[in-house]
């Protein structure tokens, strides 16, 4: 990754003090054009979708090293973390392993939107409505190809869900630890989180694919890092009236609403890739520096 070019591609705007490089306003942006299939065969498409769905890990709350309940948010760090709050969970779930890559991006949605090209690098350029609407299509295809059942969908993860899985039923900073950096370093460096995160310390000159770093306990990768995570929860500056359970925190409305993201990206210090950390979107933005993970789970009905 040329932290200099990323740095110049797009006009810049800033959203909770981290700069990121994005598509221009709602009202500047040209006339969407229509999908094209995607360059590949059905059978090629089959395959994808089939790794796809292999790549799942089965959260089961309350069961084995799947806590029932957790702790999301923090005492001491920003204020949008705060308070901190007892979540249950309440129900099964899988999460991907691994953020949504560009090739499967492109066999879902007929395009691949990504600055930075790489079959199975993450994919990123979506909006938050964009994201939804791959898991739409997601689910409709491998509920075709029975490759899950009728009553599931694939869809973003609410934030609660989110926390959970990156902490993998840990209680520090990082589901690693609690400090990213070694006494020696300097600057930007975070050499204690070099291991499992692409940030603004260590991704210049890489372009990587997903899963390359040390995943966390649970076998998530790049949870810290690589790209800022959409969630399906709304924004709210901080938890004084969210939901006890792990549902998403939504406003009702699917558009103009601005969206949380979670985990930090290669554009960011260390600090903004903690567990906790969090940001506002709006729900139209697309980055280089936002993704998506997805989760498999029954149909709430």
């Amino acid at each position: 990754m040329s932290q200099h070019l990323r740095n110049v591609v797009f006009k810049s705007f800033v959203v909770a003090g981290v700069l990121f490089a994005t598509s221009c306003s709602p009202a500047a942006q040209p006339k969407p054009k229509k999908p094209q299939p995607p360059q590949i065969t059905a059978a090629e498409r089959q395959k994808l979708l089939k790794v796809f769905a292999g790549e799942f890990v089965d959260v089961t709350p309350g069961k084995g090293k799947f806590p029932k309940t957790f702790e999301m948010g923090s005492k001491t760090d920003d204020a949008t973390e705060r308070p901190p709050r007892t979540v249950t969970m309440s129900a099964d779930f899988a999460i991907a392993k691994y953020e949504v890559p560009q090739n499967l991006y492109e066999a879902v949605m007929g395009t691949n939107p990504s600055r930075w090209k790489g079959p199975r690098n993450s994919a990123e350029m979506m909006s938050w409505q964009e994201a939804v609407v791959f898991c739409q299509r997601a689910t409709l295809l491998m509920r075709s190809a029975k490759l899950i059942a009728a009553d599931e969908q694939i869809r973003l993860p609410s934030e609660a869900e989110w926390e959970y899985c990156c902490r993998a039923g840990t209680k520090t900073a990082y589901s690693f630890g609690d400090a990213a950096r070694n006494p020696d370093d300097e600057g930007n460096k975070a050499t204690a989180l070099d291991p499992y995160a692409w940030h603004t310390g260590n991704a210049a000159g890489n372009d990587p694919a997903v899963g390359v770093l040390k995943p966390n306990p649970w076998g998530l990768y790049d949870v810290h890092g690589y790209l800022w995570e959409f969630v399906s929860d709304a924004w709210h500056p901080d938890y004084a009236k969210a939901p006890k359970d792990a549902s998403s925190w939504d406003e009702g409305r699917m558009q103009f609403v601005p969206r949380v993201v979670r985990g930090g990206s290669w554009r960011d210090r260390y600090d903004r890739l903690r567990s906790a950390a969090r940001m506002p979107l709006p729900d139209h933005a697309r980055s280089d520096a936002i993704g998506i993970r997805c989760v498999k789970a029954k149909v709430q009905r």
